[in-house]
Parts: structure tokens; sequence; C-alpha cells
């Protein structure tokens, strides 16, 4: 598991569809929805440890890309 599409087709397994419009939210529901399905016992430890990574990843991404904006293309 490397990339959000791979989060997103696991999450699809379960029957699981995460659009609210904004990227950055769509990774914390996404995130969400992963920790329910672990504490459900339905995927097990490395898998959920492996998409809880590339998660935070790209929320970061988001991050950096929100604080760019915000500051007119120009970090702190």
């Amino acid at each position: 598991m490397k990339t959000l599409y791979d989060v997103q087709q696991l999450l699809k397994q379960f029957g699981v569809f995460v659009y609210v419009g904004k990227r950055k939210w769509d990774i914390e529901l996404m995130s969400i929805e992963l920790k329910n399905l672990y504490k459900a016992g339905v995927i097990d430890q490395p898998t959920f440890v492996k998409a809880q990574l590339v998660l935070r990843h790209e929320h970061h991404i988001e991050e950096v890309r929100d604080h760019k904006q915000k500051n007119g293309g120009f970090l702190d």
C-alpha cells in the first residue's frame, strides 16, 4: 500500500466510499473509517499501519499546500 488510491481501494472492498469535496477532509474521513474497520477486526494491523502512514503523508501534503496558499506561496 503506497498511495491514496490504494487506501481508497481497500476501503472500497468494505463498501466505504468517501467523497466530501475537499481532499484534506476526504483523507480525515478515510482515517476515521480505517480505524473503525481495524477496531471491528476486519483488517489486520500491518494493513492498518501501512494505510495510516499513507493517509498521514497525504494529509501533511495538504497541510503544506494550504499553508502555502494562505501565505502567498511562501513557507515561514
